[in-house]
């Protein structure tokens, strides 16, 4: 399932993200942290590989189109957990 977004949405995902996200979906999904990190904006193709990320200049950074949305679900997942812990009661 292919989707599309700005660059700068992409980013914001990203910089939302906790400390320690990228390595757990690099473990999570069994692929390499540089590889998650080019999917976020990144460029290191020596150590990570392209993962179906196509950006095409414009308004707020450019369009993305993801030919893969695992990386992507993966982090909403992991920000969704952020916020429900967040929104949970002090006992």
């Amino acid at each position: 399932m292919t989707k599309t977004i700005t660059f700068n949405e992409l980013r914001k995902i990203k910089d939302s993200l906790p400390d320690g996200s990228t390595h757990r979906i690099a473990d999570e999904l069994g692929i390499s942290v540089e590889t998650v990190r080019n999917y976020f904006g990144g460029y290191n193709y020596r150590e990570g590989k392209s993962c179906g990320i196509h950006i095409e200049p414009g308004p707020d950074g450019g369009v993305v189109v993801l030919d893969d949305t695992s990386i992507l679900e993966r982090a909403m997942q992991i920000l969704a957990e952020v916020q429900e812990s967040a929104e949970a009661p002090i006992a």
